[in-house]
């Protein structure tokens, strides 16, 4: 991470990364993202599967091309020195508690890091965010209180937020996750990073 660079100075261009801790192409962006672009995007959750609905759209992994787009997803971690994926099980699972979470964990300051551990505990560690407990090992390792977090994580004004940001997301483009927001333009996939970055650095002007 970049803590120097960006220190003292407002970026002239905003970027705002959308993630869903359920999508392992939101873990192979985010282990990257803030020191692909010029400067640290803004990290928002959304709920992948709102997006989904939105756009009528539904996940590879439950189709027949689950087997080439895991092999895919190995494949690139393999290339950027990422540790072997393991698959929780079940995936696709329930990630709603998890997501809620990671609204809180906004809330608290420490919301990029909740994700990054949470994607880490998902794919790295092969736990499903479905269960509480594999929740809470993400937030003692984000420095959360895990109790009190997922207490939070119940209130309604936590759930209304979760439920306006992905419709936020939805109505300026997002169609999927990992997704970058740079001046109006959508870049979706982990692989648009260096895209978005360009398109960060001509907004500043810059060659």
């Amino acid at each position: 991470m970049r803590a120097g660079r960006d220190a003292g100075r407002e970026p002239a261009v905003e970027a705002l990364f959308y993630y869903d801790v359920g999508s392992p192409y939101a873990y192979l962006a985010a282990e990257r993202v803030d020191d692909a672009l010029p400067h640290e995007p803004e990290w928002l959750p959304v709920l992948l599967g709102g997006v989904f609905k939105a756009t009528g759209r539904s996940s590879w992994a439950l189709s027949s091309a689950r087997q080439a787009g895991v092999a895919e997803i190995e494949r690139r971690a393999a290339e950027r020195g990422l540790p072997p994926l393991r698959w929780p099980e079940p995936w696709p699972g329930d990630g709603l508690l998890a997501m809620r979470v990671a609204v809180v964990s906004h809330r608290a300051g420490r919301g990029r890091q909740f994700a990054r551990e949470a994607l880490r505990v998902h794919f790295r560690d092969g736990r499903p965010l479905g269960e509480p407990k594999a929740i809470a090992c993400a937030l003692e390792r984000a420095g959360l209180d895990p109790e009190s977090t997922l207490e939070q994580a119940q209130d309604q004004l936590v759930k209304q937020e979760l439920r306006e940001r992905t419709a936020r997301a939805i109505a300026l483009g997002v169609s999927g996750v990992p997704s970058l927001i740079v001046d109006g333009n959508v870049f979706w996939g982990d692989d648009r990073l260096a895209d978005a970055a360009r398109a960060m650095l001509a907004g500043e002007g810059k060659p």
